[in-house]
């Protein structure tokens, strides 16, 4: 029951292949994940200075930044 048949070293072997085989899908894979994190990032600080944005506007507030002071001009 402890050792590996014939059987289970051919699913180990597909496995392997899978996931090392070929061009390097298991590294393709990360990249696509670590592109997917730095835009989920992006996203979160866009919403984070278009929020600061608006909430200068309502007050009244003076622009800090270049970006700012264009979100103004465009309103």
């Amino acid at each position: 029951m402890g050792s590996f048949g014939p059987i289970h070293w051919i699913i180990v072997a597909i496995v392997v292949l899978l996931l090392f085989g070929g061009r390097g899908k298991l590294s393709g894979i990360m990249g696509d994940a670590a592109k997917g994190i730095k835009a989920f990032k992006e996203g979160l600080k866009d919403d984070d200075t278009s929020s600061e944005v608006a909430d200068n506007k309502s007050k009244g507030a003076l622009p800090r930044t270049e970006q700012e002071a264009e979100e103004l001009r465009k309103s």
